[in-house]
Order: structure tokens, then sequence, then C-alpha cells
């Protein structure tokens, strides 16, 4: 029921986006407004990155296969992933035509921007109280739950645009604006692809060292070192661990047990590690 529940607000923030990224190229078009624009290939953004968090999602659920012994989980990192790079080329695109707006400045409707700045404000802020619970569940949902926060803010701008043209007749407002929000979506995409990147070349957890792993092992009584460590995430939850532990007595292998449960205890409770290997020796 959960997965199903996180489905429906997912299809509903998706409504909400492919409606406002009409209106607003719509409006932008007929206004003149890169700003408007701006904010509406952002939504457009959004809703690809709502769309991929809900596939994803859905695929993320299929049981594993004899070819796929991990599962289908790692969709999920992979939707964030591309989510990341498109947004990064969209904000590059929107750069570059603001500077060229600013060579050479266009007048702009202000009613428009004003409008339907309302308008992306008020449907971004219900989609982040709808995605509010699910943010902590999964990186791409996260991700798409931090796109509408950015959205609501890129929307403010452009209404804060539409005062200034309207009161002081500010035309270059409407380019810097698009800057803003762009600037924005590097900044805050930045962190998303350096996550999914990490995950997906199997990097460790950025806070774990597997030097410090290895010295907190050797401390548990009848253990002589661990070596050959690897660690890993396969989803942004769950992190993998194997590694080879030689033993201080040649014991029978059934007598291992005793320190598997050892070695499970303090790496999922100090650590974190939730899937463990070992390969036990004695020298």
């Amino acid at each position: 029921m959960k997965h199903i529940h996180k489905h429906q607000k997912l299809g509903l923030t998706i409504v909400l986006n492919v409606t406002i990224t009409i209106g607003q190229i719509v409006g932008g078009i007929i206004s003149g407004s890169l700003a408007l624009i701006s904010d509406a290939l952002h939504n457009l953004s959004d809703s690809l990155a709502i769309v991929l968090a809900y596939v994803a999602d859905r695929i993320s659920q299929k049981k594993k296969t004899s070819q796929s012994t991990f599962g289908f989980k790692r969709a999920e990192i992979i939707a964030a992933f591309i989510n990341g790079l498109v947004l990064v080329s969209v904000s590059i695109y929107l750069i570059v035509e603001a500077i060229q707006r600013f060579i050479d400045p266009r007048s702009v409707d202000f009613r428009w921007m004003i409008g339907l700045g309302f308008l992306g404000f008020a449907a971004n802020t219900i989609s982040v109280f709808i995605l509010h619970d699910e943010k902590d569940g999964s990186l791409n949902v996260k991700a798409a739950y931090l796109h509408l926060i950015g959205d609501a803010l890129a929307s403010s701008a452009v209404i804060v645009g539409g005062m200034c043209i309207w009161f002081w007749g500010w035309y270059w407002i409407d380019p810097l604006v698009a800057i803003l929000i762009s600037l924005y979506l590097l900044y805050y995409t930045y962190g998303i692809l350096k996550e999914t990147t990490s995950i997906l070349m199997q990097f460790a957890p950025f806070d774990v060292l597997p030097e410090q792993v290895a010295l907190r092992l050797a401390k548990i009584d009848g253990v002589e070192q661990a070596y050959h460590i690897h660690i890993w995430r396969l989803t942004d939850r769950t992190i993998h661990f194997e590694a080879h532990i030689v033993l201080k007595e040649d014991i029978k292998l059934s007598e291992t047990k005793m320190f598997n449960q050892k070695l499970t205890r303090v790496l999922k409770e100090e650590f974190g590690f939730q899937h463990l290997t070992f390969q036990f020796e004695y020298k």
C-alpha cells in the first residue's frame, strides 16, 4: 500500500508540473519573457524528474532474476543521474540565451510574468507538500522534491522580475532572473550528480574509510586483521561490505559462526552496512 500511495503522489505532481510547463511556455512566447520560459523549462525538467522517479520506483520493485541477481534497485540511481545531466544542459542553454538577451534587449509583457509566476509558485508549493513525506525514502524522489522547491523559488523570482518591469521598466531584470535560476539549478544539481556518480562507480560512502573499518575489526577478540576490503553502495540506502578476515587461531569452520556474529554486529551498528560477506583465513 505504501508504494501505491507514493505512486499516486508522484502521478499528481506530474499532472501539476506538466500543466504549469505548458502554460508558462505559451505565456513566455506571447510575453517575450526569457525568465518565464526558463521557469517553464525548469518545470519541464521537474516533470521529467518526477516521471523518471515514478518509472524507476516501479522498476526497482521488480524481483531479481538469474541475470539481475541484485534486482533492479539501481534504476532509481540511473534515473537521478540522467535527470541531473538534463538539468545541467538546460541551465547552460538558459545562461547563453540570457547573455544574448542582455546584448539585444527586448520588451516584455509583465502581466504574463506575474500571473503565470503566481500560478507556478502555487502549483509547485502544493507539489512540495505532496512529496514531503516521501523525500527521505529515495534519492530519486528527494531529487524531484528538491527540484520542486527550486521551482517555487524560481517562480518567486519571476514574480519579482515582473513587478520590477511593471513599476520601473527594468527589462534587463528578465534575463538576470533567467541567469539566477540557471545558476541555482547548477548549484544543487552538482550534489545530485556527485552522489549518483559515486554510487554508479561503486565508491565507498564519503564518510567511511576502509582503513578505519579494518582497524576497528582488528580490535575484535580473535581477529588478527582484515584486508582486501571492498565497500560500495548498491543504492543510496544499501551499503555492501566484503573482506578477508584473518583469525588468530586455526579453528573449525563451524566455529567461525561466532566471529560472523561479532563482525556483523559491529559493522551494522557502528557503520550502517547492510549486506556483509566474510572470507575467514588463518596464517
